[in-house]
């Protein structure tokens, strides 16, 4: 159901099951696929692609142009996951040319109130965002992470999946997963233990993280010998401690340590 007081471009994609409440304003490139609700005065501009089931909650602003000097108007994209909400006063921007032309949210997000997602950022499943937290350009967040109110994110930095980052903190480097930050500037503070036992890792598998974490980043080693070291190690054969070494080898930007 569209509302006869709401905005929506003749060009739009739209579901016949989307409902788009009073004085929204829909683009000519927008997508909103089944089931999708637009809150009263939110706008949905750009080449933009709403997911099954997402919610836009009022005043929300998706698919604008980046905040980025360099762009020049091409036509970049934003992809929201299904069953995603976007809530009030969150901003969503499109890519760039030169970060890769799209930015991506996935599914079953929680984009809290004022929070931002820049240009080409590529954020994953199940990721929540606390209110006014913001992603600078090209951030990446993997699968479940949690990213805390008034918490700021450097461009180009990664955070891993199932990491946690505590309420205003200032992130200048990789978050590796599984782990716990915070502070300005962020340092590791543990493992996530509680997102792990949610999100039914066993006994085994979150013993064998914490031997690694501690081989990592509570060691005197630099962390390249640390790796290592980790590697010889009998828990290197669990997948998610492979993940924890090769997510530090594909650092650029350095790993935040404790």
């Amino acid at each position: 159901m569209i509302d006869s007081r709401a905005v929506v471009d003749e060009k739009a994609q739209i579901h016949p099951s989307v409902k788009i409440a009073p004085y929204a304003v829909i683009g000519p490139d927008v997508e909103l696929k089944a089931g999708v609700t637009v809150g009263a005065h939110a706008v949905i501009d750009g080449h933009t692609t709403i997911g099954e089931d997402a919610r836009i909650f009022p005043h929300a602003a998706v698919g604008f142009q980046p905040q980025d000097l360099k762009y020049k108007g091409e036509p970049t994209t934003l992809e929201v996951g299904a069953r995603t909400m976007v809530r009030e006063f969150a901003t969503l921007h499109i890519g760039t040319e030169g970060g890769g032309g799209a930015t991506k949210v996935g599914s079953d997000c929680l984009i809290m109130a004022y929070a931002h997602v820049a240009h080409d950022c590529i954020v994953g499943n199940g990721v929540i965002l606390a209110n006014s937290a913001t992603l600078a350009g090209h951030v990446t967040l993997e699968d479940h992470v949690i990213v805390g109110g008034l918490t700021g994110i450097h461009q180009f930095v990664r955070v891993g999946e199932h990491a946690i980052v505590g309420g205003g903190a200032v992130v200048l480097m990789d978050i590796p997963p599984f782990v716990t930050a915070g502070r300005n500037p962020a340092r590791l503070a543990g493992l996530n233990l509680v997102g792990l036992k949610r999100r039914g890792f066993d006994r085994p598998k979150i013993k064998a993280i914490r031997s690694a974490y501690r081989a990592l980043f509570q060691s005197k080693d630099n962390l390249s010998t640390a790796v290592k070291n980790l590697m010889e190690m009998e828990e290197y054969q669990i997948d998610e401690v492979k993940k924890m070494v090769s997510f530090i080898e594909a650092s650029e930007r350095g790993v935040t340590r404790t």
